[in-house]
């Protein structure tokens, strides 16, 4: 048994195969998956809601991401509102994300992403609900924003950093997930990092319809291939993708509620 915890099936990329990516995730024993979800956008909530019906299992997470910011620069106070209304409308709705910083595109001005995610903490923690974290190249501002809210638990998605990195998640109560780049050649210090994170503090994830594992790489990744980001980290901590595909779905389980 398998879980993605991290893919972005309700994007366009899958509009036209929804139900054969289903089916194909199903057959690899995937059972369950984190589906991702621009707050407010409504062609990513219908497609959501066919999502549902062809796999009862899935469970989705909304939030602003990073990039998306700047949609709400001067009206940071609407996001709240926004969030509400989708969380109250979304009974399979389980975290807020994916939210963060992302200092390398700076797609959003950099002080509009540092409102935008700390309302959305905020959010969550009023709520009691994990969330889901992107930061690149904002390490020490998104360290900052998560130790002064306090209170909060949630997942660093994609994990790419390194070992300081990794300790200052685990330390604040946070969790790891490991995507398609711990599979890639020239990722030897992150699959050590997989390697001695507590059982109960990592997840797998795929963030389809990117980052397709190797031998993958260049294709549209999707759930079914997150068995091969569990058999690299298997290989890595000495235990079978089975092994990996089961604790990961209980840690799953554990901080999603699904």
């Amino acid at each position: 048994m398998f879980t993605d915890s991290h893919c972005h099936l309700a994007g366009h990329e899958f509009a036209a195969d929804l139900k054969e990516v289903v089916a194909r995730a199903h057959a690899a024993e995937v059972k369950q998956a984190l589906v991702i979800l621009a707050a407010g956008d409504h062609e990513e909530a219908e497609q959501a809601e066919r999502l549902a019906s062809l796999w009862p299992d899935v469970r989705f997470a909304a939030g602003v991401h990073p990039h998306q910011a700047n949609d709400f620069a001067g009206k940071v106070a609407d996001i709240p509102r926004l969030l509400a209304h989708a969380f109250d409308g979304n009974p399979r709705l389980r975290a807020v994300g994916e939210i963060g910083l992302d200092y390398h595109y700076d797609f959003s001005p950099r002080d509009v992403q540092v409102e935008v995610f700390k309302v959305q903490v905020a959010f969550a923690r009023e709520r009691g609900l994990p969330i889901v974290v992107h930061t690149r190249e904002a390490t020490a501002d998104t360290f900052e924003i998560l130790r002064a809210a306090g209170a909060v638990r949630g997942v660093f998605h994609c994990f790419t950093g390194d070992v300081a990195m990794a300790r200052n998640a685990l330390a604040i109560g946070f969790h790891l997930s490991f995507a398609g780049i711990v599979t890639f050649p020239k990722a030897p210090d992150l699959r050590a990092i997989a390697s001695w994170v507590p059982d109960d503090r990592f997840l797998v994830e795929t963030d389809s319809p990117y980052l397709a594992p190797a031998p993958f790489r260049g294709e549209r990744n999707e759930p079914a291939r997150v068995v091969r980001v569990a058999e690299v980290i298997g290989e890595a901590r000495g235990a079978t993708a089975d092994e990996i595909g089961e604790q990961t779905t209980k840690t799953f389980r554990a901080l999603f509620a699904p």
